[in-house]
């Protein structure tokens, strides 16, 4: 299997620390507000590239933070804090906007069918532990305490800007709003670990801490909660493009200045979903959200597989023009798939083939587009309805797009009704006679008429599509 490491900048065979398993960390949401589909195409490719782990052998434990305190409005350590305005927004305690919107989101997940991770950890369930890698990096020298906050000094590191050569300015485009300097700070770069209270007076959720009351900064969560679950030493880090800088750049900071050694060996971002007017996010037009695509009649699934058909390294370009053309591949996908007779024997030397090919095609730096190239190449095979059925079904255990699924049957009026069954009459007829080429004729005619047939030990069964 090969990934793209973003902290070398090169695809690499991906060899895990320990053999045969992989610990795996992925960046959780915010949970302030519902979760909008360009936040959800990171999560859906994570979930193939862990699928895809398993498919391929590997044991994995895979860990995710929900970030339901201290992770203020902007990126740079500075703003509002997201948990306090939602609470404000909804006249509710930080604790039910937590509640609230993590439900949410694990229920969007649901919807596309992203797999929950073996661990779900809240950042306010890992208090003590904040603290005391806040206190092991003072007691080592990479931190210090300014206006009663304590600061992370990125003036002690050899390197701080390790996932790339672009100056300090480009990369600040990752922050989202203009704020106030922090004159607290050192050092431009500088971030908060602990923020006391001297921040934020109104500040709903603080603790006690060796340095007074107070709650974390955003960047050390993520670091002591994969530290808690997965070691000292992770194989795999995963998140959106935008998390690259400053978070996993600080990330990396501390944890290695904490453990005195290299921290994770891969990193796999995913990039931007854009709508027509640039990056999609939660403060400009329509919020984009699965209950938003449900409601204007669209399966999630078929978003799921929108998303699949580019590849996770390329910024995407939503418009409901290219969701509208994903409907039609994705009915027509269904449909082929239906109307494949389960008869033979499973070959199970075919399953090897077709699932070695699938492993080293999209075990290729996650080439989810290569995988749905390949799912047509069984289809458009001689082998039997059993095989092909069994091979379809492995797929989608990555994939994921309810392949097998018989999809939910609409009412029929009597006339319709009445027109298939004089054509399923018709059809075997033709195959008494051994007609087979007008039986096909007929099959296909139904198929036009959005009419699945099957052949049972009990008779043709047939369905709408």
């Amino acid at each position: 299997m090969k990934i793209y490491n973003s902290l070398t900048r090169k695809i690499e065979d991906f060899k895990p620390i320990e053999e045969g398993k992989v610990s795996m960390y992925t960046c959780g949401p915010t949970v302030y507000h519902f979760a909008h589909i360009g936040n959800l195409r990171s999560y859906i490719c994570e979930d193939v590239l862990e699928k895809l782990l398993r498919f391929s052998g590997y044991d994995v434990k895979r860990v995710m933070n929900i970030t339901d305190v201290g992770h203020l409005s902007s990126d740079a350590d500075t703003g509002e804090d997201k948990m306090l305005k939602g609470a404000k927004r909804e006249n509710k305690t930080v604790m039910e906007i937590a509640k609230f919107y993590t439900d949410a989101f694990f229920s969007d997940c649901a919807k596309l069918n992203i797999k929950t991770p073996d661990v779900v950890e809240p950042a306010t369930n890992c208090i003590p532990e904040f603290i005391k890698m806040i206190e092991g990096l003072l007691e080592k020298g990479y931190a210090y305490k300014a206006g009663e906050n304590i600061y992370f000094d990125t003036s002690k590191l050899k390197e701080y800007f390790v996932f790339g050569n672009q100056n300090e300015d480009e990369l600040m485009v990752g922050v989202r709003e203009d704020v106030e300097e922090d004159t607290n700070k050192r050092n431009r770069n500088d971030f908060v670990l602990w923020f006391t209270k001297s921040k934020f007076e109104d500040q709903a959720l603080k603790w006690d801490s060796p340095w007074g009351v107070g709650y974390p900064g955003w960047h050390i969560e993520c670091s002591c909660i994969s530290m808690k679950h997965l070691g000292e030493k992770l194989d795999l880090h995963c998140g959106g493009i935008d998390n690259m800088f400053p978070h996993h750049t600080n990330e990396i900071a501390q944890s290695e200045s904490y453990i005195g050694h290299k921290w994770c060996n891969y990193w796999f971002h995913v990039h931007h979903l854009n709508d027509e007017s640039g990056k999609m996010s939660k403060s400009k037009g329509e919020f984009l959200t699965v209950s938003l695509l449900e409601s204007k009649g669209y399966d999630p699934i078929v978003y799921r597989l929108f998303t699949l058909q580019s590849h996770y390294r390329k910024p995407l370009t939503f418009s409901y023009e290219t969701l509208d053309q994903t409907v039609t591949t994705y009915k027509k996908l269904k449909n082929r798939i239906a109307a494949i007779e389960d008869s033979g024997d499973v070959s199970e030397a075919a399953v090897k083939e077709w699932h070695d090919k699938f492993a080293e095609a999209v075990g290729n730096d996650c080439n989810t587009a290569m995988g749905l190239t390949l799912l047509y190449d069984v289809l458009k095979s001689d082998l039997n309805g059993a095989t092909k059925l069994k091979i379809i079904g492995d797929y989608d255990y990555v994939l994921s797009l309810n392949l097998l699924k018989p999809e939910e049957s609409e009412a029929v009026d009597d006339e319709l009704a009445s027109f298939v069954e004089a054509k399923i009459a018709e059809r075997a007829e033709a195959k008494k006679a051994k007609d087979y080429a007008k039986a096909d004729a007929i099959r296909e005619e139904l198929a036009g008429k959005g009419i699945i047939i099957k052949d049972t030990r009990e008779g043709t069964v047939w369905s709408r599509a």
